[in-house]
């Protein structure tokens, strides 16, 4: 090995060690604020988005700054794309020498959400170049929708948070709900209200048997309030279920008890599954204890997510 050679070697080297060492700090930061460092998953966004359209976008030069999250390699990286595992090493090296003898290497390639992107493959490359200080990169770049907006430093829980608001937002806007106590159904689990969408409708469903016109949706909606969730949420309220399940509300209860109610129906081959039944054997199986609780609590308290 010359002397050049020896120089990129050491200079390779160190490179990766300043930023294995970032990613560290950040790490670190990161748990002592209850928070995930890893990159945004792809699947796990889009599991939450469900986006319906892809468009290829061709090449692209793009921001490197605007890259917050990978398909597969998101636990290996820092939420600020630097290294976190060892095992990287020796890619990441070979790509920041590749960088420093000014070797041509192929785009990467993305997906892109709004205005941010997600690594298909290329992971080094980005790191390698966020770096260097890169400013922008080339990509080969593939678009999906969402109405949903996305941010560096976004965390998981934060992003479920908004799916939930704009989930909540399309049903007050689709089904102008003043007919029901809305400050009450509230539920802070993504998919519910598309959820609690379907509930009325097989209730509406069956009240509409035998019937020569078809109830509103209004009309569902309120008789699936008076029969169907209210006496849940009273039997929560006389179990004092709520207190076993921190930072949930009457609602997700609601949803959480109708699917368990279903289930135990199902295991039992039997309809003569009472609800009470159904919510003690769900607070048995799935509620949390005291100590559990005051972890929670202290979690939540600390959490910047």
């Amino acid at each position: 090995m010359g002397k050049l050679g020896a120089d990129l070697f050491s200079q390779t080297n160190e490179d990766f060690e300043k930023a294995r060492s970032r990613g560290r700090m950040q790490s670190l930061l990161s748990s002592l604020a209850w928070k995930n460092s890893d990159l945004l998953s792809f699947y796990a966004v889009t599991e939450l988005l469900k986006p319906k359209n892809e468009t290829y976008l061709g090449m692209r030069t793009i921001p490197v700054k605007q890259i917050i999250g990978s398909e597969g390699r998101y636990q290996d990286f820092s939420m600020a794309f630097y290294p976190k595992k060892e095992l990287l090493r020796s890619r990441w090296r070979s790509i920041d020498r590749a960088t420093k003898e000014y070797v041509i290497l192929p785009p990467i390639s993305v997906y892109k959400l709004g205005q941010w992107y997600f690594v298909r493959d290329g992971n080094h490359r980005v790191s390698v170049a966020k770096t260097q200080g890169v400013e922008f990169i080339d990509a080969e770049v593939v678009e999906l929708d969402s109405q949903i907006p996305l941010e560096a430093g976004l965390t998981m829980k934060q992003l479920r948070r908004r799916v939930i608001e704009y989930e909540r937002e399309r049903f007050l806007a689709q089904y102008h709900p003043a007919y029901l106590p809305m400050d009450e159904i509230i539920f802070t689990s993504p998919g519910s209200y598309p959820e609690m969408v379907n509930h009325i409708l097989v209730h509406k469903y069956y009240l509409n048997e035998g019937k020569d016109e078809e109830l509103s949706f209004e009309e569902g909606a309120r008789s699936w309030y008076e029969k169907v969730y209210h006496p849940i949420i009273e039997e929560v309220r006389r179990s004092k279920l709520l207190a076993s399940f921190p930072g949930n509300t009457e609602a997700d209860l609601y949803m959480w008890i109708v699917r368990h109610w279903d289930n135990l129906k199902h295991m039992s081959g039997s309809q003569e599954v009472s609800i009470e039944s159904a919510a003690n054997d769900y607070k048995i199986r799935y509620g949390k204890g005291r100590m559990e609780r005051w972890l929670n609590r202290l979690r939540n308290f600390f959490s910047k997510e």
